[in-house]
C-alpha cells in the first residue's frame, strides 16, 4: 500500500462501502479523507424533495457509522460551491488525488467536468470510476459507432457484450489522512426541517435506508419474490416489485450484484423471471445512456415531435391532478399514494402520467418535475425516459394518439378495485364492477355506497370522448404548424410558426458518436468526454456534430431513427416514468419553460421552478457511465 499518497473521497450518489470502486482504489494507494459536499445551490431547480432528502439523511447516517467501524470517519459539508469545498479538503489534508464515482445526468456532467478540469489545471490528480452501471455510456454503440435510440437493440448490445463483472473488495479498514476542515452535523446540512420530521417519521415504518439494508432487501426479493416476479409484478396493489429504486438511486446498491445475483437464479427460478427482471435494470441504465448522449432531454422531446404541440397550461388541471382530485378512480388513487408516501408502483406511474399528458394535454415537463418533487426514488433520467417514452418522443415509445382508458386499465391491473378502496375511502363500499367507472353506475349502487358525485367523490375533469376529440385536435394543430414551419404561409411571407411553451423541442435528434478519442493527459482511462452540444436556432440543428474518429465519416442519426421507428414498442411494463434518483443544474439561456408553483396546503412545499435550456452554450465533460432507467417497481 503506498502510504504516502492522501486521496479525497468525495462521496455522492454512491453511499455504500461495499463494490465502491472509488472508495475501494482510494483505500489501496494509502490514507483517505472521505467527504460528503452538500451544496443547495448547485441543485437549483432540481433541489430534492422532501422525501427523497430524508432518504439521504438516513442513509448518511448508515454510511458514517459504517465507514467509522472501519476506521476513516465521513465528513459532511454545507457549501456553496462543491469546487470551493474540495479545494479545502485538499489543502487542509495536503491531498494530491481525488476520486469518485460517475454521474451521468447532463448538470451533473457539467459540475464534474469542470472540477475535473479545475484540478487538473492546479496538479493534482483526479480519477473517476463507474460504480452506478453494468456499461460506460460509451461501450454500449452499434456497429457504425453511434449511440442507439431505442432499448431493444441497445439491451440485446448489452447482452451480447462480455458480462463477468467482479465486484470491489470491500475494505476491512481504512487510513484516515489528517486535517482540519470546517464540517458539520447531519442536522445541520438542512435535509429536513422542523416541519417536515412528523412527516417523515411515518416514512421509517416502510423503509430501511443504508446500504446493509439494500442488501437485506436484495435478499429477500430474490428470496422469495423472484420466482414469481414476471406475474406478481402486474399488480398495482400490494408490495409484488423488488422495491430496490430508492437503494439504487442513492447508490447503497451495486447495479452489478443485482446483476449477478439475478443470474444466477435463472435455472432455479427460470428465465422468463429473471430476464423480465433484468430487463427492467436494463432499463435504468439506458435512462442514463440516454441522457448521456442527449443532455437536453429532461426539457426537450428526443425525437424534437411535440415542438408545435398546443399543451394546455391549465394550473387548475394540474392541481386536480396532483390532489388526486380528476374523477378517475386509479388516477386519483395513484396521486393520493403518491402524495401520501412519496411512492407508487411502476404500472401507476405509467397510467397517471399518460392521463396528465394525453387526456389533461398538461406539458409532460410539468409532470416530469412533480414526480421529482415528491418520489422517495425520484430519479432524473428514468422520470426523463418515462414521460418521453409516454408523449411520445421516443422512436419505441407510445404512439402519441394512443389513449389508454383509466377504466379499462384499472379492470386490467386492480379487477376487485383494492387499491383504489385503499387510497379512496369515499369509494371503499363502490362493488367491483362500478369502482372504475362509478359516473356510469346507477343511482341507488351510488346511494348504497354512500358515494354522491360532484360532492364527497368528483365528476371526471373531463370525460373520455370529449378527451379523444381534443388530443386528436391538437395533433392535427401540431402537424399543420410543423408543415407551415417547413414551407412557410401561402402568401409567401415570412410568417414564424412556434409553439406555445416556448421550450421545447427545437428540432430533431444531434448526430452523437461514442468512439471519440480522448485528448487530455489529466483523463483517466475510466473517463470520457460528453458530446459537444450548440443550441438549435430557427429549427434548424447548429450543434457540433463530431466525426468518426476512425473514418472521418459524419455520423448519420436521422436515418436510423427512421429505421428505428419500424421496431417494435417497448413493453409498458419496463417504462417507468419516474426512475428514482436525481440530478443538478444546467447553464442557463433566456427561454425557460415556468412550471406553475404550488401552495403547501395542496401540493409540496417545494417550488416548481423554471426550466433552463441546458444547451445554451458549448461544454464538454469527462465523466462516466453507461445510462439506464431504474428498475422502478421497488
Amino acid at each position: 500500500m503506498g502510504s504516502d499518497i492522501k486521496t479525497i473521497v468525495w462521496f455522492r450518489r454512491d453511499l455504500r462501502i461495499e463494490d465502491n470502486p472509488a472508495l475501494a482504489a482510494a483505500a489501496r494507494d494509502g490514507s483517505v479523507f472521505l467527504v460528503y459536499i452538500w451544496c443547495p445551490k448547485e441543485e437549483g431547480q432540481f433541489y430534492p424533495g422532501r422525501v427523497s432528502r430524508w432518504w439521504l439523511k438516513q442513509s448518511l447516517i448508515h454510511l458514517q457509522q459504517s465507514l467509522r467501524a472501519i476506521g476513516a470517519p465521513l465528513k459532511l459539508i454545507k457549501a456553496e460551491s462543491t469546487l470551493d469545498a474540495l479545494l479545502d479538503c485538499i489543502n487542509s489534508v495536503g491531498a494530491t488525488k481525488v476520486v469518485y464515482n460517475h454521474l451521468y445526468d447532463p448538470i451533473s456532467l457539467v459540475r464534474d467536468h469542470n472540477i475535473k478540469q479545475k484540478l487538473g489545471e492546479m496538479g493534482i490528480t483526479v480519477q473517476s470510476y463507474n460504480g452506478d452501471l453494468l456499461y460506460e455510456p460509451w461501450e454500449v454503440y452499434d456497429d457504425e459507432g453511434l449511440a442507439f435510440t431505442t432499448f431493444e437493440p441497445y439491451w440485446n448490445k448489452c447482452l451480447s457484450l462480455q458480462m463477468d463483472f467482479v465486484s470491489e473488495s470491500h475494505p476491512s479498514q481504512l487510513i484516515p489522512a489528517a486535517g482540519k476542515i470546517e464540517t458539520c452535523s447531519i442536522e445541520e446540512l438542512g435535509l429536513e426541517n422542523e416541519t417536515e420530521k412528523t412527516s417523515n417519521a411515518l416514512l421509517g415504518r416502510g423503509w430501511s435506508p443504508g446500504w446493509a439494508y439494500a442488501n437485506k432487501a436484495l435478499t429477500e426479493f430474490v428470496e422469495t419474490h423472484m420466482k414469481e416476479y414476471s406475474k406478481s409484478r402486474l399488480r398495482v396493489a400490494g408490495n409484488a416489485t423488488s422495491l430496490l429504486s430508492p437503494y439504487l438511486h442513492f447508490g447503497e446498491l451495486s447495479v452489478r450484484k443485482v446483476f449477478n445475483l439475478v443470474r444466477t437464479k435463472q435455472i432455479l427460478f427460470g428465465e422468463d423471471n429473471t430476464s423480465v427482471f433484468l430487463k427492467a435494470i436494463g432499463m435504468r441504465d439506458y435512462s442514463r445512456y440516454i441522457c448521456f448522449n442527449f443532455p437536453f432531454t429532461h426539457e426537450r422531446s428526443l425525437l424534437g415531435n411535440l415542438k408545435h404541440f398546443p399543451w394546455n397550461a391549465d394550473q387548475n388541471l394540474f392541481k386536480a391532478w396532483r390532489q388526486g382530485r380528476t374523477g378517475y378512480p386509479l388516477v386519483d388513487a395513484g396521486m393520493r399514494e403518491l402524495w401520501a408516501t412519496g411512492w407508487i408502483h411502476n404500472r401507476i406511474r405509467v397510467i397517471v402520467s399518460s392521463f396528465f399528458v394525453k387526456f389533461l394535454l398538461l406539458p409532460w415537463q410539468w409532470g416530469m418535475k412533480y414526480f421529482w418533487d415528491t418520489l422517495l426514488d425520484a430519479d432524473l433520467e428514468s422520470d426523463i425516459l418515462g414521460w418521453q417514452y409516454i408523449s411520445g418522443s421516443l422512436p419505441d415509445g407510445h404512439d402519441l394518439e394512443r389513449m389508454d382508458s383509466p377504466q379499462v386499465q384499472g379492470f386490467k391491473f386492480d379487477p376487485e378495485g383494492e387499491y383504489v378502496r385503499n387510497w379512496l375511502p369515499e369509494l371503499a363500499k363502490m362493488p367491483p364492477d362500478w369502482i372504475h367507472h362509478p359516473w356510469d353506475a346507477p343511482f341507488s349502487v351510488l346511494v348504497s355506497a354512500g358515494v354522491e358525485l360532484g360532492q364527497n367523490y368528483p365528476v371526471p375533469v373531463i370525460d373520455i370522448d370529449t378527451a379523444r376529440d381534443r388530443l386528436a385536435e391538437a395533433i392535427r394543430t401540431m402537424r399543420e404548424k410543423d408543415l407551415a414551419s417547413k414551407t412557410g404561409s401561402s402568401d409567401g411571407a415570412n410568417e414564424e410558426v412556434v409553439d406555445n411553451t416556448d421550450s421545447l423541442a427545437r428540432s430533431t435528434i444531434p448526430k452523437v458518436v461514442l468512439k471519440e478519442k480522448v485528448l487530455s493527459s489529466t483523463i483517466s482511462s475510466n473517463d470520457q468526454k460528453v458530446p459537444t452540444r450548440q443550441n438549435f436556432k430557427e429549427g434548424i440543428s447548429n450543434r457540433k456534430r463530431p466525426n468518426n474518429t476512425e473514418d472521418n465519416r459524419p455520423v448519420q442519426i436521422h436515418d436510423k431513427l427512421k429505421e428505428a421507428n419500424k421496431t417494435s414498442r417497448v413493453d409498458d411494463e419496463f417504462c417507468s416514468t419516474a426512475e428514482s434518483p436525481a440530478a443538478k443544474k444546467p447553464s442557463t439561456s433566456v427561454n425557460t419553460f415556468s412550471v406553475p408553483s404550488y401552495s403547501s396546503s395542496s401540493s409540496p412545499p417545494d417550488k416548481l421552478k423554471a426550466f433552463q435550456d441546458a444547451d445554451s452554450s458549448d461544454t464538454e465533460q469527462d465523466s462516466s457511465k453507461k445510462g439506464g432507467m431504474k428498475e422502478q417497481q421497488k
